[in-house]
């Protein structure tokens, strides 16, 4: 038995301001996969972490701790460098 996980941990409303083309894009996309338009959201914004760059930059930032442990990235930076 496969136990279910729940959604959206820790999840909090945000005030963005996004264009209507990036609202029609997520609200587009959500019907096609089924996914509410927030796990759209979710999932691409976590794609991010799959930058390199990004990563090397968190990585080289001083005092680092908060903000790998925050994104929950220790296992994808390298733990003797972290600030």
């Amino acid at each position: 038995m496969k136990f279910i996980n729940p959604k959206n941990t820790k999840a909090e409303k945000v005030d963005w301001f996004i264009s209507e083309r990036v609202r029609t894009i997520v609200k587009t996309y959500a019907e096609y996969t089924e996914y509410s338009e927030s796990e759209v959201v979710d999932m691409l914004l976590l794609n991010l972490l799959d930058d390199e760059d990004f990563l090397n930059w968190i990585k080289n930032k001083r005092n680092n701790r908060r903000i790998v442990k925050q994104l929950e990235i220790e296992d994808l930076v390298e733990t003797d460098k972290i600030g």
